[in-house]
This record gives C-alpha cells, structure tokens and sequence, in this order.
C-alpha cells in the first residue's frame, strides 16, 4: 500500500509545482508540455494543479518571473570589483541560466515573443539590470546619465537578442559570446564616461578571465 500524500501547506504546493514546472518547460519545447504531465510529475490531482495555475501559460510565466527574480538576485554587480569584473559575472550568471534552460528561453522569446505578461517580465529584468549598472557607473550628470541609460536600455536588448540566436545556433563559444557582449558595451560606454572603464581590455590572449564552459 502506498504512503499517504504528504499535505503542503498553499505556498510550499506553489513552489513544488513551479520547481516541477520549470524542469519540464526546460526540457522540453514549450508546445509539448501538458499540463497533465506537470501534474502526474507532482504527484497531485489535475483539479490541483489548476486551482494554482489555471492554463499552462499561468504556470509558464510564474517559472519564468521567479527565473527573473533569482537572476536579478545572483546578479551581484559589486563595486568593490572592476566593470569588467562585474560584467562578466551578470554574463555568465545569466549564461549559465540561458544553457540550462534553452526550451524556456526559447519559449519566451520565440513562442511567446508577442505575449505582453512575458514581455513585462524580461522588460522588467532589464530595468532592474539597467538601473543597477546605472548605479555603478562613474557619472558627470544628468545629461551623462541619461545617455548612458539609452545605450545600457539598447545594449541590454542587443545582449538578448545575441543570445537567444546562439541558443538556436551556436556559431561561436559561450566565452566568445561573452566577451562580445562584454566589448560591445565597454566600446559604447566609453565616449560618454569622464575615464576609460576599462583600459586594460581587450585583454590578449584566450578570453579575459576564468569563466564557465564553453560549451
């Protein structure tokens, strides 16, 4: 005879739904989820499974705010380290979630590209990403200021974009991918700051710092 169900309290069922949710959204394309697989993988009923989510795009855009927001959190940009430092960590932090969850991403900006709930979300990660390196910056002004976040808004979205078509088809390295990403800011940024962030880069040699695979 089986173990009874163990009851979760409201939250801790949301959470064990989303953590199941977001390990099939990423292994699998985004149109060959069902919402009946996400329930038999939580071991709870299907009636269960919609009175927290009530479509498979409710539980898809919870998995991918609480993928934000854990982002955005491990994302530390410390001024105590360089900008190239702190660049290359929000790089690799958001690769690192980029390789591990393609189908997700892909869903989001491919199957979903037009939905304005997942818009909001990434939308939303970008200002928060935008304001925090605003932060960290050295900045004459206002006017300063406000040149600099027009290059950070669009440098941002070009970041996005890159990635998303690597994730399609991998044309270089992850490291390579990086640093591209890396250069093409610190080449914006430089003719609008008081000193050169970053004078020591590019950097010669193999990449410019220990980072994750290439794969």
């Amino acid at each position: 005879m089986p173990p009874p169900r163990r009851r979760l309290t409201p939250a801790d069922r949301r959470a064990q739904l989303l953590a199941v949710g977001a390990r099939l959204f990423a292994a699998h394309p985004y149109d060959e989820v069902l919402m009946e697989e996400v329930a038999v993988a939580a071991g709870v009923s299907r009636a269960l499974l919609y009175r927290h989510f009530p479509s498979k795009h409710a539980l898809f855009a919870a998995v991918y705010r609480q993928a934000a927001c854990q982002l955005l959190a491990e994302t530390r940009l410390d001024p105590a380290d360089s900008l190239v430092e702190q660049l290359i960590q929000g790089m690799d932090v958001h690769l690192d979630y980029f390789v591990a969850n393609r189908n997700a991403v892909l869903a989001a900006n491919r199957v979903l590209a037009g939905d304005p709930v997942i818009q909001t979300i990434m939308t939303n990660e970008l200002d928060a990403l935008r304001a925090r390196l605003l932060a960290v910056l050295p900045l004459a002004d206002d006017d300063a200021r406000e040149a600099v976040s027009g290059v950070l808004r669009s440098w941002l979205v070009f970041v996005q974009v890159l990635c998303v078509d690597w994730l399609t088809r991998e044309t270089c390295t992850r490291t390579e991918l990086r640093d591209v990403c890396v250069g093409a800011i610190l080449g914006a940024l430089r003719p609008l700051l008081p000193e050169d962030p970053a004078p020591d880069w590019p950097r010669t040699g193999l990449g410019v710092a220990p980072a994750g695979n290439d794969g």
